[in-house]
């Protein structure tokens, strides 16, 4: 019985071994020279690559959130704002027709902005029309 218990052990261990190496290949090109781990974010010259990916979108969701908060008479609770590569999207809503513009132009506004989609919306009042 210890025997077939060792040889269970014994095989999913060699399974486990199996798959970490598996999941921590990298998807590079074949013939490709293979990176150190870590080294993603250096370049050729070995200086650091600009910030991107889901830092940066966050720094500047971040940011503009900010800009829209600073002005007092647009409720910034009611909006949300997706970042993606310079790319904002706004949802939500407002309580008037003409902040939808001016909050898409705050965006705008921000440095790292390069193009805003808007898909704000007026907010009706409860039993109004």
């Amino acid at each position: 019985m210890k025997h077939i218990r060792i040889l269970e052990l014994a095989v999913a261990t060699l399974i486990v071994a199996t798959s970490m190496n598996a999941w921590s290949q990298t998807s590079e090109t074949p013939g490709a020279p293979a990176s150190a781990p870590g080294a993603s974010a250096m370049t050729a010259s070995g200086t650091v690559a600009p910030a991107t990916g889901r830092k940066a979108n966050r720094a500047l969701r971040r940011k503009v959130y900010a800009a829209i908060g600073k002005q007092k008479e647009i409720s910034a609770g009611d909006i949300s704002v997706i970042a993606k590569d310079g790319a904002v999207t706004l949802n939500g809503s407002v309580t008037d027709a003409s902040q939808i513009d001016k909050v898409a132009d705050i965006a705008r506004g921000v440095s790292g902005v390069t193009s805003v989609t808007n898909k704000l919306t007026v907010r009706k009042p409860f039993g109004g029309m």
